[in-house]
């Protein structure tokens, strides 16, 4: 059987111009007359493939090559298809056919000849690969509605948590909490929402407890316990609880996951002074806190200069606590708390007429304790 112009170059019926040309390339070089001696087999088949290529790469040739090849096929399947519904008598190749297959020489049998025999009913019996597909199916289906539970209450955790994130960016505290608490519903172990429900307990509502437990949850999940702003808000709950020691193991925490968070230095520093009188660590603390915010051009907390006064004036530094008095009242002339706490200085280096002058500014300025101070000292 003759081949056609796309078996000659090896190729598929709808092959590209490109592949036809590489095809060619490719055969013309390997069957070259030049390359063979000029061998005449070789140069026939150097012609073919010549013959072809300018068939097939030839655009408008090609497409009138392709009919004559759909014409040629449906042509060899018409004629198969007569060859196959020939007549009995018909000769194929000069060989008759096969005889046709006999006749029935009776009628099938009936049902008064048939024989039949009852089939005993069996008891139904489930053995071990039919429970197990049975629990298998039933443990899926289980399996596929958890997932879907799961996934659902994700959904909906997420939405009402993005939703309180919007309430409270915009200070709607009480609307920012319920939607916090609804994500909890269907989370609870969620870290962010839970973070920022105690944030608004323990700013807003004041209610420390509340905060605690809500930071507590969250510094429980996987992640959360790496947060070192997590650890300082507990921290500051314990301060505010009158639990020091609780307080100072969480802002070390909070400090040794970031030591640059000036914040957590100076509540523990406060938790030191007030809570443990610990002065020394305390004075530690506020000093370089208050460096690290000096370093990152943040005002000047005139409260902890304050408490790192106070600490100095407990250890007997009364020019070290001085200095530090005077530098909040510089910032703030009008505090009489720091006129008090420098009358209290003056009276311990036993110069009481500047202890009473300090007194008297303190009371004028409305501090209400100095005025009992003022009795003792003042004529």
């Amino acid at each position: 059987m003759s081949q056609n112009h796309y078996q000659v170059l090896g190729v598929a019926t709808t092959a590209t111009a490109r592949e036809i040309k590489l095809a060619y390339k490719r055969l013309a070089v390997r069957y070259h007359p030049d390359k063979h001696g000029g061998s005449t087999q070789f140069e026939e088949e150097f012609k073919r493939v010549s013959v072809a290529y300018q068939v097939l790469g030839d655009p408008g040739k090609r497409a009138v090559y392709d009919y004559q090849l759909q014409v040629a096929a449906r042509r060899a399947e018409e004629a198969r298809r007569q060859q196959q519904y020939r007549p009995q008598s018909q000769h194929v190749y000069g060989v008759p056919m096969p005889p046709p297959a006999p006749l029935r020489t009776r009628r099938p049998a009936g049902s008064a000849e048939r024989h039949y025999r009852t089939i005993p009913k069996q008891k139904p019996r489930f053995t071990r690969r039919d429970y197990v597909l049975t629990f298998g199916i039933f443990g899926l289906l289980l399996l596929f509605m958890l997932s879907v539970k799961v996934t659902m209450d994700h959904i909906t955790a997420v939405t009402n948590y993005e939703d309180g994130l919007q309430a409270y960016v915009h200070r709607n505290w009480g609307t920012a909490h319920g939607f916090f608490t609804e994500a909890l519903h269907f989370k609870p172990s969620y870290a962010a929402a839970l973070q920022r429900r105690g944030e608004i307990e323990q700013f807003v509502y004041q209610n420390y407890r509340a905060a605690r437990t809500d930071y507590r949850a969250a510094l429980a999940s996987t992640e959360s316990h790496i947060n070192a702003q997590l650890w300082f808000r507990l921290g500051q709950c314990h301060g505010n609880l009158n639990q020091p020691d609780s307080a100072v193991q969480c802002l070390s925490q909070a400090l040794a996951l970031d030591s640059l968070l000036s914040g957590a230095r100076l509540a523990r520093g406060e938790a030191r002074l007030f809570g443990l009188n610990q002065f020394e660590a305390g004075i530690q603390d506020f000093s370089a806190g208050l460096r690290q915010r000096a370093k990152a051009k943040q005002e000047l907390s005139l409260k902890y200069l304050t408490y790192r006064g106070l600490a100095y004036y407990k250890l007997g530094d009364y020019p070290a606590a001085r200095n530090d008095y005077q530098q909040v009242l510089l910032q703030d002339p009008d505090n009489g708390q720091i006129h008090f706490l420098l009358g209290r200085l003056a009276q311990q280096e036993g110069n009481a007429s500047a202890a009473c002058a300090f007194f008297r500014q303190a009371v004028q300025l409305g501090y209400s304790y100095a005025a009992e101070a003022q009795k003792g000292v003042c004529p």
